[in-house]
């Protein structure tokens, strides 16, 4: 099975940061946030990745591409742990890049990967800017699909006034865990969404979904939507979901979650945990103080 990555977007939201870097290579930590999107899939058994990607993307192919100066460098340099480090990334898949030209929407990137995927096998999609922690999504959409075989969709539980932001989808339970897709809206308002369980970025499609994107028309921001083409390939085959911890989920996509996202993942590194805690108590401490002063 192959997975699709779309990361042709420009990525506006931190620019000027992203003006020649890909925002899917900016660090939690010392770990580009595409690196961890990737994992997931190798944990799942997924090795063949198909990278949606745009002319200014090349820092991605470059970081899964081997390295000889690097190498030399750090080898030369004695930095053993490093070198392993930057071989093993070099090895972890087999990609395939396509060019998105235009900017077209999720939808016309998914359909740009129809060259490299089969004509009777599902796919992954997986968003490149969402880390989902301690919990392998991918793995649960395969047993899902195994079970059903058909579409599954991951979702999570977002805050009423958040829905806005997301594919927001209407839901019928099956068991415990399992649901039914009844319907499903791209970015709706809190007045008009069916419901607050959002797509976490995380889908496994039957080939049926590149039919259906080829007859998607342009639907908000004058896109071709992803969400437009499930909403239309209900009316023809079962679409199945489940939901994931909100709390395991790190929406890379915007400034305040990034940060969120790169103090939690530091938080839970025993290099940094006792001085990044020391060094946020002495904020909070000053932020109290300064606080008090602007009171009296």
């Amino acid at each position: 099975m192959k997975a699709v990555i779309p990361v042709a977007g420009w990525g506006t939201r931190f620019l000027p940061a992203t003006k020649a870097m890909p925002k899917e290579m900016l660090p939690i930590v010392d770990k580009p946030v595409i690196q961890y999107i990737v994992e997931e899939l190798i944990d799942a058994q997924i090795y063949d990745i198909v990278f949606i990607t745009g002319r200014h993307k090349r820092a991605i192919e470059d970081h899964f591409d081997i390295n000889p100066d690097l190498e030399r460098h750090l080898e030369i340099a004695g930095k053993k742990e490093l070198l392993e480090v930057v071989r093993k990334i070099s090895h972890l898949i087999n990609p395939i890049y396509i060019r998105q030209k235009e900017q077209k929407g999720l939808g016309h990137a998914v359909l740009t990967a129809k060259p490299a995927l089969s004509t009777n096998e599902p796919f992954i999609v997986s968003l490149g800017d969402i880390v989902i922690k301690e919990t392998n999504t991918v793995e649960k959409m395969l047993f899902l699909n195994k079970r059903f075989g058909k579409s599954v969709i991951a979702l999570f539980e977002v805050p009423k006034e958040d829905v806005s932001k997301y594919g927001i989808a209407k839901v019928k339970q099956v068991d415990g865990e399992v649901f039914l897709i009844e319907d499903i809206v791209e970015k709706p308002s809190p007045e008009e969404a069916p419901s607050n369980l959002a797509v976490v970025g995380r889908y496994l499609f039957t080939p049926s979904i590149l039919e259906e994107l080829e007859h998607t028309k342009p639907g908000k921001g004058g896109e071709i939507q992803l969400t437009d083409a499930i909403r239309s390939l209900l009316r023809k085959e079962a679409v199945y979901a489940f939901k994931v911890d909100s709390s395991a989920v790190f929406d890379t996509g915007n400034k305040l979650d990034y940060l969120k996202t790169v103090v939690t993942f530091a938080l839970e590194r025993s290099d940094l945990k006792n001085e990044l805690l020391e060094f946020l108590h002495q904020i909070l401490k000053n932020a109290k103080v300064n606080e008090k002063e602007e009171n009296v």
